[in-house]
């Protein structure tokens, strides 16, 4: 699997690439990323080896269940998917520039909707969601470039440094996608 357009890449992967994605994850120092996904969702550590094994899970056979976003050559972030309900074809997915070099050039949306026409084009499946908070604009513009439409919105159900946020559901249907 790889998806390719202009200079950036949605691809499995390879080590040196998984090292990278590591240490952005895990190792270094700023970690602007998280101020937007989730800050508010403790995250657990893990070693090297794991998260390298974490990248061999499969939603279904042949089909990834994340892909790196590699720009230039170099592995900046990931996109990712899971299943919600299997018995009605539903996925949730997102995505995660960790480097804040490529914020704000369309990278984002450029790979998020690589990942989308990719797995509505190797899947049948109906439906692909995302969860995000208020607080994180740009997946939220980035989702409603897509054509998500926001489905769910609970109040006040994140709390991030002392301030409450909505919590935020989006989702977009295949026909929609195909439209």
């Amino acid at each position: 699997m790889m998806l390719t357009e202009s200079n950036l890449q949605l691809k499995i992967p390879n080590e040196a690439e998984i090292h990278s994605l590591y240490w952005w994850k895990y190792i270094e120092e700023k970690q602007l990323a998280k101020q937007w996904n989730g800050p508010y969702i403790p995250e657990e550590f893990v070693d090297e080896k794991t998260y390298s094994q974490i990248w061999q899970e499969e939603i279904e056979a042949g089909i990834p269940a994340a892909a790196a976003i590699v720009i230039n050559g170099k592995a900046v972030g990931y996109t990712g998917a899971y299943w919600v309900d299997r018995n009605t074809d539903w996925l949730e997915g997102g995505i995660v520039l960790y480097d804040p070099d490529y914020w704000n050039g369309g990278y984002g949306s450029t790979a998020f909707r690589l990942w989308i026409d990719y797995l509505f084009s190797s899947m049948s499946i109906h439906r692909i969601g995302l969860s995000t908070w208020s607080g994180n604009t740009r997946m939220i513009r980035v989702a409603e470039k897509m054509g998500f439409i926001e489905e769910a919105r609970i109040r006040e159900a994140r709390l991030w440094k002392g301030k409450r946020y909505d919590a935020i559901k989006m989702g977009v249907l295949r026909q929609e996608w195909e439209g």
